[in-house]
């Protein structure tokens, strides 16, 4: 498929830059829209697909680069464009079904990752957990689609989630090691490919693991790393 042919397909599944770029009146959650230029630069570098534009496994991903895009930055999620936001739901390995509404008040850490031994979820809000995830990976934190298993209407596909582990998790000491989450989705989408419902699964729990293996920082180490991360978060806006 050329340059032509992507340009026919719905702007959802086109690059999310075009997607920003073509988004007026929208109620951005940090008052302007988000720049990627970091995340562009991120994934050139160290991607391990390199897919074909226009292709099926293209499409999935920016399908999906769109909606995690519109969760984190569109305040109002009656103006995300990638899902049927009216009947949309999402789970994570077999758990409980979320609206569009639950996201766009919880964010995705939250609800994609719940209570656990080193992430309590339910007293974190959508901005307090983006923060803390933001401060992990202050060189952001890519994913792309590795495989596509099935086309629509029900379209499953594996995906890779990566980061350097270069800023304090919360009170553990960050490695500097590169933190990688790989998984499975299955999405339900329309006929012009709008998110139905997806379902996700991944181990949160190696995730997290990662994130606490080299224990808690010490006085020290957190006086010193306070403030380039706690600067770095004010600009955290730019992916």
């Amino acid at each position: 498929m050329t340059s032509t042919q992507s340009d026919n397909l719905p702007l959802w599944v086109q690059d999310r830059d075009k997607v920003i770029a073509a988004s007026a009146d929208v109620e951005w959650r940090y008052q302007t829209p988000p720049d990627y230029s970091r995340s562009k630069e991120n994934l050139a570098q160290e991607s391990v697909c390199n897919h074909i534009e226009g292709s099926l496994e293209a499409i999935v991903q920016n399908l999906v680069r769109t909606f995690e895009m519109e969760v984190s930055f569109k305040s109002n999620p009656e103006q995300w464009l990638a899902v049927v936001s009216d009947k949309f739901r999402v789970s994570t390995n077999g758990g409980a079904e979320y609206t569009a509404a639950d996201l766009s008040a919880q964010g995705t850490y939250n609800l994609f990752m719940a209570d656990s031994e080193h992430y309590k979820a339910s007293q974190e809000s959508f901005e307090s957990s983006a923060k803390i995830f933001h401060t992990t990976f202050p060189q952001g934190f890519p994913w792309e689609v590795l495989e596509v298993f099935s086309g629509p209407p029900n379209v499953a596909f594996k995906w890779r989630h990566w980061g350097h582990f270069k800023g304090a998790y919360q009170a553990y000491t960050p490695t500097g090691e590169t933190v990688e989450i790989v998984g499975m989705s299955i999405a339900r989408v329309t006929d012009d490919l709008k998110i139905i419902s997806v379902e996700h699964y991944f181990d949160n729990m190696l995730f997290l693991e990662k994130l606490t293996a080299a224990g808690k920082q010490t006085n020290s180490e957190t006086k010193g790393s306070a403030c380039p991360f706690s600067s770095w978060f004010q600009k955290f806006r730019k992916s």
